[in-house]
């Protein structure tokens, strides 16, 4: 009996040491294993930061999350303070609606047409005001629509460089210009260029005149008089006249 209870708890014994032994044994494998050795499992796939952005990223039911974030990607490709213009040619999305999406060049009178909103005012409106107002105009039509608005191409902010400079011509006007930009664009002063006598002319804001306004460059960049580097207007002429056309008070003209 006593041999019995012996073999017993030797037995016993065994079995509970076999047991610590492969519970210890598995548990230093699970630790001793490399991260990197993870990473690199084939059981294990790797996923892109676009992939968890697109599953982290809610979308509702009606898809309202997604086109926002649609909206937001197109948006950001638009320079916010540009003022549409006459000739200017957009490109309108309208987010899951093709047959409401295309390219349109904006007619003189300041217009442009499109599918069940017809003609509306685009003139002196930025992209993101256009987008604003189409999509409340669609509201009636489509549910949740989502509108951006991409200038294609600009075709209404144009100036004038002319006299001495290197490349006189017509310039388009895609961002905010000022006047030094401006010369600069055009190639800078020539030899003969009275740099100190810049003239602007400036259509007003009806539209009925002109008026004309002068800067000097010598001021604006030595003598702090940066309030004459006069940020251009679509319609800008700047005329730069050589040295021998102006006439200082006492002189006579040539």
């Amino acid at each position: 009996m006593t041999h019995l209870y012996t073999a017993v708890s030797m037995g016993l014994a065994v079995v509970i040491c076999s047991a610590a032994v492969s519970g210890n044994a598995q548990s230093g494998t699970a630790s001793s294993v490399p991260t990197a050795k993870m990473g690199t499992d084939a059981s294990v796939p790797h996923v892109s930061p676009v992939s968890i952005e697109k599953v982290e990223s809610p979308a509702y039911a009606d898809g309202t999350r997604s086109a926002v974030d649609a909206a937001e990607k197109l948006f950001n490709a638009v320079t916010g303070d540009y003022l549409i213009g006459a000739e200017d040619i957009l490109e309108i999305s309208v987010w899951r609606n093709p047959d409401l999406s295309r390219v349109v060049q904006v007619r003189p009178d300041g217009r442009i047409s499109l599918p069940v909103v017809r003609d509306i005012v685009v003139i002196g409106k930025t992209p993101s005001q256009l987008g604003d107002e189409l999509t409340k105009k669609l509201k009636e039509y489509v549910q949740n629509p989502v509108v951006a608005i991409s200038v294609k191409e600009v075709n209404s902010y144009n100036v004038f460089l002319l006299g001495e400079v290197l490349k006189p011509g017509k310039y388009p006007l895609k961002s905010k210009t000022t006047l030094l930009q401006g010369i600069t664009i055009a190639g800078g002063f020539t030899p003969v260029a009275a740099r100190n006598q810049v003239v602007i002319f400036r259509f007003d804001e009806n539209g009925n005149g002109t008026r004309t306004l002068s800067a000097s460059y010598d001021d604006i960049v030595l003598r702090g008089g940066i309030g004459q580097n006069l940020e251009l207007k679509a319609g800008d002429t700047v005329v730069v006249p050589s040295e021998t056309m102006v006439v200082f008070p006492g002189q006579r003209p040539n």
